[in-house]
């Protein structure tokens, strides 16, 4: 058995026969159509590790990844992608590269993206000579040659850069998709860009042998923005996925779904390839299992349709009759209009939450303290009176928010996060 590679398609055939000097048994197949056996296939000698397998040849990301909360948030829009996309059967977190994607398209062999995250760059665009200066002038050290090195493994290697900044106008045929027409290797922009990189990196070939050509037909080029934008953007896209899936979420509880993801890919990129080499490897299969233990845990406590919840911390607290039926209803208004998307504007309603939070925990805060020495009906009358301050201090044109500010204090009381009454202190 020996490994074929198309030299025109980066796929890689797997094909049982015995190849002679004077020629072939079998008929051999491109997907764009019928080449010649020389045209079509070179034969790679050597039996390529997978990424699974092979230790990764460098320990630095682990060790030097205080700060990455950046990395850390793109790692959580692949994670929803893997959720979103069966295709993405599998994530690295800090072995070969930043991250590895695993993408299983139905072709002979896997491909595995292998991603380089910049969040710490200069205020500027990128350019071909970022791509291509060398640390201390040592070869093989710039972004470009670290990324082709990459194509060492079992797997059909892809590549893809993800940077804060933009880039400038000749590396912009890389931000658009793989196989788009403007970036075909034939274009004069793609033309000129090669020959640019060829002239800083003359003769620069993976271990499989695969040159500049090769790394600009499979490097995508993926510029985003600062951090708090790509965690906004993967709230939205959760949030999305929820909603198809026929199970919305109230804004808070995507939060807190995100940030079982962050740890979750924390802690992967943490640990060491030994001996926790399964703990850096995330596949879909695992993760689906690990998502449904968290719906699960949410729904158990905190998104129970009745207010169940609520209902203990009223009863405890003395509040019953209408006063806790009232409390019931504003907690389902609330989460109505969280879940309407046309009821306010994501930001503002993150605002407006997040200054309830801010609120109840200062008012948590004196009561544990000893400095508000209130019974369970007192508190509760002290966080509405609260709740009406705030939206009191909105600006005019923001409308009235009561209903929903006192609502969002229910579903926190809900959610075990808030008692009126002493328990707990």
């Amino acid at each position: 058995m020996r490994l074929y590679t198309c030299e025109l398609y980066p796929t890689a055939l797997r094909v049982s026969r015995d190849v002679t000097a004077g020629g072939c048994n079998e008929k051999s197949e491109c997907a764009e159509g019928c080449l010649s056996e020389s045209e079509l296939f070179t034969v790679d000698e050597e039996v390529w590790p997978s990424i699974d397998a092979a230790a990764p040849s460098e320990e630095g990301g682990p060790i030097a990844r205080k700060g990455f909360n950046y990395q850390d948030e793109i790692a959580v829009g692949f994670v929803l992608e893997m959720l979103a996309n069966p295709q993405l059967v599998k994530i690295h977190f800090e072995t070969h590269d930043d991250l590895v994607l695993v993408w299983d398209i139905g072709a002979p062999l896997l491909i595995a993206e292998f991603v380089q995250v910049k969040g710490a760059e200069a205020d500027k665009l990128w350019s071909i000579a970022d791509l291509c200066l060398r640390k201390k002038q040592a070869v093989g050290s710039s972004i470009f040659e670290k990324s082709l090195d990459r194509d060492q493994h079992a797997e059909t290697a892809r590549f893809r850069i993800v940077t804060l900044r933009p880039v400038v106008s000749l590396l912009t045929p890389l931000t658009y998709e793989r196989g788009h027409e403007a970036r075909a290797l034939t274009c004069e922009e793609m033309v000129a860009l090669k020959s640019d990189l060829d002239d800083r990196m003359p003769d620069v070939v993976s271990k499989r042998g695969h040159g500049t050509d090769y790394w600009l037909d499979n490097c995508l080029w993926d510029a985003r923005h600062d951090e708090l934008a790509v965690k906004a953007q993967n709230k939205l896209r959760l949030f999305e996925l929820m909603q198809a899936a026929g199970r919305p979420l109230l804004s808070e509880h995507l939060d807190l779904l995100l940030e079982e993801l962050r740890k979750h890919v924390k802690a992967a990129g943490d640990a060491k390839w030994k001996p926790d080499r399964e703990q850096k490897i995330l596949t879909r299969e695992a993760f689906l299992l690990l998502w449904d233990k968290c719906l699960a845990k949410l729904k158990d406590g905190a998104t129970q349709p009745s207010g169940g919840k609520l209902a203990e911390k009223m009863n405890d607290a003395s509040l019953i009759g209408t006063v806790a039926a009232m409390a019931l209803d504003m907690r389902l208004d609330y989460a109505r209009a969280v879940r309407t998307s046309r009821y306010m504007q994501p930001d503002e309603a993150g605002q407006l939450q997040g200054r309830v939070k801010s609120e109840v925990q200062t008012l948590s805060a004196k009561r544990a303290a000893g400095t508000l020495d209130l019974d369970g009906p007192a508190f509760h009358a002290l966080c509405i009176d609260r709740m009406d301050a705030i939206n009191a201090s909105l600006p005019p044109d923001q409308g009235d928010r009561s209903a929903f500010l006192k609502g969002c204090m229910y579903d926190i009381a809900d959610r075990c996060l808030l008692r009126f009454d002493r328990t707990g202190l």
